[in-house]
């Protein structure tokens, strides 16, 4: 067995041995490059990276490549140009399989710096970020499927080390907070809220949701009374409720409904209300993601052993959704992808379809969000369900806006508007408005763009969505600086950037778009002092989730500031991207 090891400070291990390393300093560098790219590296391209120094960069280069095949043995094989790198049955690498075990396991390559290799070290640092929120996301996941399933004593340990690795983000606490209380102990859930308050008021200034503290409460509610027709009835009557717009009522009759569904050992109709009760935890109340998550995993549990199948494609759905929003690529590509294999229907197939579109936009993989929204769209259409025609084709608008294809994004937003506007689907509106307010800015439309983004900015705040409301204030912030009105421009874009953290379940691309935005106008405007915390905020933020092409942005952003380095790194970090208007950048 060869054992490589990334992450802390690099080792390789052959029969549980460790070996001499290789030679070379970059040595390590090279070798995680390799095991780390998104697609095998030119010769060319990795002696510009590491080799830039020396007097014969492709020998240097073959030299490490030497060194390594001689540590690593017969059982990896580096070859060709591009190098691809394949791995032996007997071969295990760390970074290949993160897992909720390795977070103690330490940075990758740490230790290891390489100075002179600016834009090597800008990749480092994008990877060691990525590679701390794969695994964060791997506790939480461990941590919300132990709790769902009745272990709560075992999840705390989980969700401890989410909140260890990550202190600042309000679901690792509520999720600690949920375990700790369902596990019985009430004293200790109420200090880790004291415990969060007190970093995110010294750390940010603000206050945690009142999720957080509701979060205590898991567990402690009475135990219900009824049968099937009582457990059906509080089923439909929570669905009409929340469809009416009465979330907190509609919510309490869900809870009835999987109460009273679990007291009779109705297992369908339990699985169907769980099912209900975490959509609508996730949808219509804004803060519960981490509640929501929880009970859908119950619903999974409930639906498998009931033989109901749309129940558990739904539900893996919403649990990639909430992924999704989070910036948690690799498990929301697992959901989906297992929700995609349960779909049976057209109708959940668009659904599911068009959530991997969105997440393949957010990660800047253009053609396979192309692919999956069209299909998305398609399967829609002939499944009669224009809500979800709708929202897909409003993700394909936002896609060809980012590519700078104006005409595309304003035929996808028209189809998506006219759709809206027929189902009267008021709660989804400010989204594609602001879109479409934009695209008339980038047109010189102003007018046009001020009548959209007041109608949608005012819609939103009406609705108490954080995230439409962000989008709409980042648009009126936007007009502003482009009708030359710098304060309130500023005022604005900072109003955006408070409303996208008011919740603990944000969706992560809007608030780096919204920073984007605000990093943009002050660098426009020469305010460096307003810009820098932004760009690093911004930068860290991409990374963690996966939005590659934001990270390309925060490094030209760095390059506007002075780094030297940043257009460099950015180049390399966009080699994958395709976008024509992020080239258009570059160049």
């Amino acid at each position: 067995m060869v054992r490589i090891r990334l992450l802390g400070p690099p080792t390789i291990e052959r029969d549980g041995r460790e070996v001499r390393p290789p030679r070379g300093g970059k040595s390590w560098a090279l070798l995680s490059y390799l095991l780390l790219a998104e697609r095998p590296p030119s010769r060319t391209h990795l002696a510009e990276l590491l080799f830039t120094e020396a007097n014969d960069p492709l020998g240097a280069l073959r030299w490490t490549l030497a060194e390594l095949r001689r540590v690593l043995g017969p059982s990896v094989v580096l070859t060709g140009d591009p190098v691809t790198v394949t791995l032996g049955p007997d071969v295990s690498v760390d970074v290949l399989i993160l897992s909720a075990d390795l977070l103690s396991a330490g940075d990758l390559l740490d230790g290891v710096q390489l100075q002179r290799c600016p834009e090597f070290e800008s990749w480092l640092l994008v990877a060691r970020h990525r590679i701390s929120a794969t695994v964060e996301a791997a506790l939480h996941e461990t941590a919300v499927a132990l709790l769902a399933s009745g272990r709560a004593k075992e999840a705390v340990p989980y969700a401890s080390r989410a909140v260890a690795g990550n202190p600042l983000d309000e679901g690792n606490h509520e999720l600690l907070v949920r375990c700790l209380a369902a596990s019985g102990d009430k004293a200790a859930a109420l200090r880790q809220v004291a415990v969060c308050e007190d970093i995110f008021r010294r750390e940010l200034g603000v206050d945690p949701s009142p999720a957080l503290r509701d979060a205590a409460d898991a567990g402690t509610s009475a135990v219900a009374e009824g049968g099937r027709a009582a457990a059906l009835s509080q089923l439909e009557a929570g669905r009409a409720a929340i469809v009416a717009g009465a979330v907190d009522a509609g919510i309490d009759c869900l809870r009835r409904a999987v109460d009273y569904a679990a007291r009779a050992g109705e297992s369908t109709v339990h699985a169907r209300a769980l099912g209900a009760l975490g959509s609508a935890l996730i949808h219509a109340a804004r803060g519960r993601d981490e509640e929501g998550a929880v009970v859908l995993h119950e619903a999974i549990a409930v639906a498998t052993t009931a033989g109901e199948r749309e129940t558990s494609a739904m539900a893996h759905r919403e649990l990639g959704y909430v992924d999704v929003q989070a910036g948690r690529r690799s498990t929301a590509d697992a959901w989906l992808a297992k929700a995609q294999e349960l779909a049976s229907t057209d109708a959940e197939l668009a659904a599911v379809l068009g959530v991997r579109g969105m997440n393949a936009s957010d990660s800047g993989d253009y053609p396979s969000a192309f692919t999956f929204l069209a299909e998305s769209v398609e399967r829609a259409a002939s499944g009669g369900d224009a809500r979800q025609q709708a929202w897909s084709l409003s993700i394909v608008a936002r896609a060809h806006l980012l590519r700078g294809e104006r005409s595309q994004s304003t035929a996808a937003l028209g189809r998506s508007l006219d759709l809206i506007r027929e189902q009267r689907w008021i709660a989804f509106l400010p989204w594609p408005q602001s879109l479409r307010a934009e695209v008339d800015l980038i047109a010189g439309d102003l007018d046009g763009a001020a009548d959209g983004l007041e109608q949608a900015w005012v819609l939103a705040r009406q609705l108490g969505d954080p995230c439409w409301e962000g989008m709409a204030a980042r648009g009126m912030g936007l007009l502003h600086a482009r009708r030359g009105d710098r304060p309130a421009a500023a005022t604005w874009l900072d109003n955006a950037r408070v409303i996208c953290g008011r919740v603990s379940d944000r969706y992560q691309w809007v608030h780096g778009y919204v920073l984007d935005a605000a990093i943009t106008t002050a660098l426009d405007h020469d305010d460096h002092d307003r810009a820098r915390p932004m760009v690093d905020r911004l930068a860290t933020l991409a990374a963690r989730c996966d939005m590659r092409e934001l990270v390309v942005r925060a490094h030209l952003h760095q390059a506007r500031l002075g780094d030297p380095a940043a257009r460099g790194a950015a180049r390399l970090l966009a080699a994958d991207i395709d976008n024509p208007a992020l080239a258009d950048l570059l160049r």
